[in-house]
């Protein structure tokens, strides 16, 4: 966990996607928010980064979980997205922080439903970012990006590790902002040293899939809301923002044009400027 800014200052917390870590949060995004005037709070999800690991559950066959979840099926899953969303809140208990605002992003965004669901108490406002509900009459992603989601790389060295991601996220990239190249290998490798744990990844992956059939539930939020998304999401196609927004009562929706699935040149800065409007109409 890291905290930036002054502790007098309104908190917000940061809600990372499927097998990313903490580090990945772009320093502009953090800087604009801090010079916004806000305490921000970022953290690694369970399974990932410096936290607890939950390697004693082994890798789940998510095949087999896809499958049950279509059929309405049970399914055992170490944890969900609403054990994620409690994590969340233990992050602000640990802070001292009584209620915040909280941003998520992908997989991230599913947890802050969670959040805005169970603790709404806890927090001021919600913006989810490149999320889903999860609905299943949604667009999936083409073919060939979604197999890139299960791909593994040649090996498990550094040199194949950053290799294979570089691929990854040009495919989920945003076509309206690209990436540095170099940037982008010296993250990869900085999080491949910090931790590398493929097998976390498909835990969390198998939360995601345990914990839908809850968009229904997306009407029952009472908070602010914004939701963002990009209209270059090769990932999660622009609809699942749209449904999220739809869903939820009084949600803000923007689209952000050439934004992919992650967060690249200028948009970073767009989101602290959505972010701190959202904040201010709250206090408001």
């Amino acid at each position: 966990m890291e905290q930036h800014g002054t502790k007098d200052a309104p908190a917000i917390l940061l809600v990372r996607g499927l097998g990313s870590q903490l580090i990945h949060w772009p320093n502009s995004l953090i800087e604009g928010l801090v010079e916004k005037g806000f305490r921000v709070v970022t953290f690694d999800n369970r399974d990932m980064g410096l936290t607890q690991k939950f390697t004693e559950f082994g890798v789940p066959d998510i095949a087999e979980l896809e499958t049950k979840v279509a059929a309405n099926e049970p399914v055992d899953v170490p944890y969900t997205l609403r054990n994620m969303s409690d994590d969340a809140i233990a992050v602000l208990d640990v802070c001292g922080i009584d209620k915040a605002h909280v941003m998520g992003i992908s997989m991230g965004g599913g947890i802050v439903q969670h959040m805005a669901l169970d603790h709404a108490d806890r927090l001021l406002s919600a913006t989810i970012v490149m999320s889903s509900s999860w609905a299943p009459d949604l667009p999936q992603a083409e073919p060939e990006v979604w197999e890139l989601m299960f791909s593994q790389p040649a090996s498990h060295s550094r040199e194949d590790v950053i290799a294979h991601t570089l691929i990854c996220d040009r495919a989920f990239g945003s076509p309206g902002y690209p990436f540095d190249l170099e940037d982008r290998s010296e993250l990869i490798g900085r999080a491949f040293d910090r931790c590398y744990n493929p097998e976390g990844a498909t835990r969390q992956y198998a939360a995601v899939i345990a914990s839908r059939g809850r968009a229904s539930d997306l009407g029952r939020i009472d908070l602010p809301v914004l939701v963002i998304h990009g209209t270059g999401d090769a990932l999660l196609p622009i609809a699942h923002g749209r449904d999220v927004a739809a869903r939820i009562p009084g949600a803000e929706f923007i689209e952000i044009e050439g934004m992919g699935h992650d967060l690249e040149g200028a948009v970073p800065g767009m989101i602290v400027e959505h972010v701190t409007r959202l904040a201010q109409s709250a206090r408001n």
